[in-house]
């Protein structure tokens, strides 16, 4: 999907292009600041002011990538 942007609220397209971007980092070791500004560097990302980030959405798509991770060393 490059060329579409994207925000907080899409949690899975987050994942996945986190997974691309950084393959060999384990998600669960990131803490959430570092997460954050991950995020907010990724291509196309353009955070919506009536959506701001909060610790819940940061949990998401931390789980989200980790989800993408261990299938992507499955395959």
């Amino acid at each position: 999907m490059p060329g579409k942007t994207f925000g907080w609220l899409d949690v899975d397209r987050i994942a996945e292009e986190l997974a691309d971007a950084h393959p060999g980092l384990n998600p669960l070791t990131v803490k959430f600041i570092d997460l954050r500004r991950m995020v907010e560097a990724l291509p196309d990302f353009h955070g919506d002011p009536a959506h701001p980030v909060n610790e819940r959405i940061l949990e998401a798509i931390q789980m989200s990538w980790n989800g993408e991770k261990l299938d992507r060393d499955d395959d």
